[in-house]
């Protein structure tokens, strides 16, 4: 199990726990996070649950693969550290992980 801290764009934060092998944007759907809309269901085709990653963590969860990449073009406001939080597999290595949710989903 990892912790994960999602702050909402207006700063709200909550900490969600989610078993290792989910994704940021399970763990954020099934706990009924804001601002993570996820119309695709984590199939990587749309931009709806696009979330900025905290600096410390960039490296931890990994680098954008190609199709994240040509997802984040319909994403509103992307930035060096934005990612499809479809796309992070959780695992203990990701326990303190901390995201922010941008202001809209694209």
């Amino acid at each position: 199990m990892a912790k994960i801290t999602f702050i909402e764009h207006n700063g709200t934060e909550r900490v969600v726990e989610a078993a290792n092998g989910l994704t940021v944007m399970e763990a954020a759907v099934r706990n009924m996070v804001p601002g993570i809309d996820a119309d695709c269901g984590g199939a990587c085709a749309c931009a709806t649950c696009h979330v900025y990653v905290h600096p410390d963590w960039v490296a931890k969860t990994g680098a954008r693969e190609g199709m994240e990449e040509s997802m984040l073009d319909f994403a509103d406001d992307v930035r060096d550290t934005s990612r499809l939080s479809c796309q992070i597999k959780i695992s203990d290595a990701l326990d303190g992980l901390i995201v922010e949710t941008p202001a809209q989903q694209g």
